[in-house]
């Protein structure tokens, strides 16, 4: 007859197995959650005039955190500004400088058509005619010659305005890149440099993550590779400590086009295997899980 203490006691025992399914080593793979880090680097030198972040601050991208000393870049570009003006001061008026020989052309037109028709009634002379369209002909000559050289003098002028307005825009760029910005929202995870410190271009500067969306980086045999798809929707599980498991829906969006050897601490569902594929799987994070922590997943 069995007991009832023997019943008790199995029945334990099934709890106990059931609520140990899901622990570390009963998955199909297992691995650690990691994310996608973006480390910020100093983009020029000078003094750090502020940097208002802190690790553990949640950064929108694009979003000004701090800025380098701009003064001397400022006044350069204030400099090329005044030197830009003051040659396009110096650009010369075209129409109005060449009005004058144009109403000069126009009075010998005038004048031609007049002794045009004095010479048809004889009232003039034929050297009279012969000497406007030889005053004529000479000032069309200055006229296309003052113009050329006008407008010569207009070009070189546009093209130093043009290559100032380069310069200008150079500088700019520099003062752009004296703005410390977050390139992706996220976390800072480390902070390198502070205010008052002098950065140094190539520098990093900061470290952020975006922590809503992690991976777990795990590793399947070449066995298990063959049910395993881009997209393919699996079960995912962040280990806490003891019993203490919490499951994701995950999703896998990288895999490995490269065996590699087994890492140490990683366990795979046959211990003989040596050679392992890594693949990525995409998690939205509730806050609970963090970087570097152990999980598994189930296909």
């Amino acid at each position: 007859m069995i007991r009832i203490g023997h019943i008790q006691a199995a029945a334990a025992a099934v709890l106990a197995i059931v609520s140990c399914k899901g622990a570390l080593g009963d998955y199909d793979a297992e691995g650690y959650f990691e994310t996608t880090e973006v480390t910020v680097s100093a983009e020029a030198n000078g003094r750090i005039l502020f940097f208002d972040a802190e690790e553990g601050d949640t950064v929108a991208a694009d979003s000004l955190l701090g800025c380098i000393d701009t003064m001397q870049l400022y006044l350069t570009r204030q400099q090329l500004l005044m030197t830009e003006k003051s040659v396009l001061d110096n650009r010369p008026d075209v129409a109005g400088q060449l009005e004058v020989m144009e109403e000069q052309l126009k009075k010998l037109a005038a004048e031609k058509d007049r002794v045009s028709r004095l010479l048809a009634d004889g009232a003039a002379t034929r050297k009279q005619m012969d000497d406007i369209i030889s005053q004529e002909a000479v000032l069309e000559k200055q006229l296309a010659a003052q113009r050329s050289s006008l407008d010569n003098s207009v070009n070189s002028l546009d093209a130093q305005s043009a290559g100032i307005r380069m310069q200008v825009a150079q500088i700019d760029d520099q003062l752009s890149k004296c703005r410390i910005m977050s390139p992706v929202s996220g976390t800072i995870l480390t902070k390198y440099s502070e205010a008052g410190e002098f950065a140094v271009a190539g520098r990093p500067l900061f470290k952020v993550a975006d922590l809503d969306r992690v991976y777990l980086r795990a590793y399947l045999t070449s066995a298990q590779l063959a049910g395993v798809r881009l997209g393919q929707a699996v079960k995912v599980y962040s280990d806490y400590g003891g019993d203490n498991v919490k499951e994701y829906d995950g999703t896998i969006t990288w895999i490995s086009g490269q065996s590699e050897f087994t890492p140490k601490n990683i366990q795979t569902e046959d211990e003989r295997e040596n050679l392992v594929y890594a693949v990525k799987v995409a998690v939205e994070n509730d806050g609970y899980i963090k970087l570097g922590m152990y999980g598994g997943l189930v296909l």
